[in-house]
């Protein structure tokens, strides 16, 4: 964990700059592809996520060190032929585990975050989930472990395949030619985040297009049909924690609410989307049909009150900034509770931010769970040691 929090050390400064230069870069040619609130809301989902990681709240049912020992079959030598191999396994399990993602009612909870957001840019690349807490697809990495590649060759290759799938996330990009035939480019992952019908559910690769066009969910971006993105059940919310859940929710309700009992069990695994007949006749829910008559989601509020919003961004980002890079100074109860403490910051003002009478009361619990601390700690994580 402390090598993820130094890998994300250096990544995040890359990441926020981008954001920077691409807002600038979209201001100068005159397209909007940033709102104030929905930036906001997805950078605080991607602070969200790796809090979650560096609390390990994340249930790991068979670590791959553990099949490699056991499964491993073939010795590679460590040359550039293991690690090119490790990288094109990787994303092959990806394609998978990101395709089922979307093609199951209860994995579509793990992925929902991500394409929340009724705009696309490089910010809501940063959506990532919180609500995957247990690590299901550790069948897709046996391949790699029957080749044996060893785990620590893993363990370097993976945050460089997850970080690569960042860039793509821009409107700003137009078709790359003959790139456009082998790896994603960010008009395929525009499609990708769609809700067309046309678009819906396809280009699920993470870096080579190739496994689309191989297992047929490869659709080309179309001039005629401009993407509309989020998901057809709008999230209405900027909170990433509802956002991370409702979709659980709803099959939670359905699943009690349904009077045919195969239907309680089998809605977990049906198509995403898919609804027992009867709650879906007593409880509507609201699916877009017509993709142009949406209207984006939005909260009023002043300038001053948009102001504000940002200043609790950066303070919270620049908190979780320390955080990384003391990670390896801290006890693992000094992780959970200043993690905890930008958790309920995070949920405070983003639920003030939809305008939620709770936001008053997590903004009581933030005050009192950071007095607490400091009156404990006399100081705020030794922060005093970086800032005298």
């Amino acid at each position: 964990m402390e090598t993820y929090a130094t890998a994300l050390s250096y990544a995040i400064p890359g990441f926020l700059g981008l954001i920077i230069i691409e807002a600038i870069v979209s201001w100068l040619m005159g397209k909007k592809v940033n709102r104030g609130l929905d930036t906001i809301s997805s950078l605080s989902s991607g602070i969200t996520n790796t809090l979650k990681s560096l609390m390990g709240l994340s249930i790991i049912i068979l670590s791959y060190e553990w099949m490699v020992d056991h499964v491993a079959i073939f010795n590679i030598q460590h040359n550039w032929t293991l690690y090119v191999l490790t990288f094109i396994g990787l994303d092959f399990a990806g394609y998978w585990s990101h395709r089922w993602n979307h093609e199951f009612n209860l994995l579509w909870n793990r992925h929902i975050i991500h394409h929340s957001s009724e705009e696309f840019n490089l910010a809501c690349a940063l959506r990532q989930e919180i609500s995957a807490l247990v690590s299901i697809y550790f069948f897709l990495y046996i391949p790699i472990a029957i080749l044996g590649v060893p785990a620590p060759v893993v363990a370097l290759i993976a945050p460089i395949q997850f970080f690569a799938q960042f860039w793509y996330h821009t409107r700003l990009i137009n078709k790359m030619g003959v790139l456009e035939h082998i790896i994603v480019t960010p008009s395929h992952h525009r499609v990708h985040h769609a809700i067309n019908p046309e678009y819906i559910d396809k280009n699920y690769a993470q870096i080579f297009i190739i496994w689309d066009k191989l297992f047929g969910t490869f659709q080309a971006e179309m001039d005629a049909v401009p993407a509309v993105y989020g998901v057809k059940k709008a999230v209405k919310s900027w909170n990433p924690f509802l956002i991370n859940f409702m979709h659980l929710w709803q099959l939670i309700k359905d699943a009690w609410r349904t009077r045919n009992w195969i239907d309680k069990i089998r809605i977990w695994f049906m198509p995403t989307g898919w609804r027992p007949k009867d709650v879906a006749e007593k409880f509507p829910v609201h699916i877009t049909t017509d993709v142009y008559a949406r209207t984006k989601y939005d909260t009023s509020g002043s300038k001053s009150f948009l102001v504000w919003s940002w200043v609790q961004l950066i303070i919270t980002v620049l908190l979780m900034y320390h955080l990384l890079v003391s990670f390896a100074d801290f006890q693992f109860v000094d992780i959970v509770g200043y993690a905890s403490f930008l958790m309920v910051s995070i949920f405070a003002y983003t639920a003030l931010m939809d305008r939620m009478k709770l936001s008053i009361l997590f903004e009581v619990i933030k005050v009192a769970i950071g007095l607490l601390l400091l009156l404990n700690l006399g100081n705020w994580y030794h922060l005093s040691n970086l800032i005298p």
